[in-house]
């Protein structure tokens, strides 16, 4: 269970302070698909990386199944399960798909038949991909695969994915909502995406409306039915 109590984030400008994030406390439940939606500006991104520990807030309290995680940085708190997409995911130019999910999974000794299986999971033809470099040569929608099959070799407890709609085209944002799906139904923990797509939004067991930088709305799908999210 994930935490977040009185977070805010601000950064100097000048002699003043701007509040990215205020006062924002929220607990999210175990085996949870949440959606954090809300104009742009409203502080998705950076709620998002202080989750992960990307950005330290600047007042606040994050506790992970209880433990106080607010001083920990990114290596630790990956170690505890949680995980990170970014809206680009970085290319490895050298290093092939299975080392990456090698890596991910903790183990050198995986087979390239455990390889396969995650790569056919979310949806990608495994002896097409398993060999392949990381590199430019791979779509924005394949390298949005290949991040979630490296987050279920990794056996996260929660995962955090930052608008993976962007760049990719509509059939791979089509196969990325399958992906989704089948993550929620097999993955053992919690999955928050930070999105505008109606698609994505149809999917959530919970919508959390961000903007300028507190809780709009907080609920089902079908609560916020008639918000502008």
């Amino acid at each position: 269970m994930l935490e977040l109590k009185h977070i805010s984030y601000a950064v100097r400008e000048g002699d003043s302070e701007l509040g990215i994030l205020n006062d924002i406390s929220l607990t999210i439940d175990d085996h949870r698909l949440v959606v954090f939606t809300g104009p742009n500006g409203g502080g998705k991104t950076t709620l998002a990386k202080i989750i992960m520990g990307l950005v330290k807030p600047t007042g606040g309290q994050i506790l992970w199944n209880g433990q106080d995680i607010t001083d920990l940085g990114i290596t630790e708190r990956a170690r505890l399960g949680i995980s990170y997409g970014f809206q680009q995911p970085p290319r490895f130019k050298g290093l092939r798909v299975r080392d990456l999910l090698a890596l991910a999974a903790g183990s050198e000794k995986l087979t390239r038949e455990e390889g396969c299986q995650y790569l056919t999971r979310v949806g990608l033809c495994a002896a097409d991909y398993i060999d392949r470099e990381v590199d430019a040569s791979l779509s924005g929608g394949e390298l949005k695969r290949i991040e979630i099959a490296m987050i279920m070799a990794r056996g996260t407890k929660l995962s955090v994915f930052d608008e993976p709609e962007a760049g990719i085209d509509l059939w791979s944002f089509s196969n990325l909502i399958q992906v989704f799906e089948h993550l929620h139904e097999k993955i053992n923990g919690s999955i928050l995406i930070i999105s505008h797509q109606e698609r994505i939004l149809n999917i959530a067991d919970r919508i959390i409306v961000l903007a300028d930088g507190r809780v709009q709305s907080d609920g089902a799908r079908k609560d916020l039915s008639l918000i502008h999210i």
